[in-house]
């Protein structure tokens, strides 16, 4: 079994990015003893803005419904977005 190396602190992520670019991670972590697909709750999935246009009738049916839940209508239609999505998927 091969010894593996210690994984030095960083002070900041451009050290660390710096270091793992030049270094085989291999030699620090034994790969055959990770978890696979790993459970990260805490993680916040990376947003992107996008631009799209609306009626502006349908604009205010959603911040108005929004207004109903008490949460803020660009929200309110990731909520529903995520919904249509995730009902798409299930039935195929």
């Amino acid at each position: 079994m091969k010894k593996l190396k210690t994984i030095p602190k960083f002070i900041t992520e451009d050290d660390e990015r710096e270091f793992w670019t030049t270094h085989d991670s291999t030699d620090y972590i034994d790969w055959s003893k990770a978890t696979k697909n790993p459970a990260m709750p805490n993680l916040k999935p990376s947003t992107k803005p996008v631009t799209v246009r609306l009626p502006e009738s349908l604009l205010v049916d959603l911040k108005t419904l929004a207004n109903k839940q008490d949460i803020p209508y660009q929200s309110y239609m990731k909520m529903i977005l995520a919904d249509k999505v995730k009902r798409e998927y299930s039935t195929k």
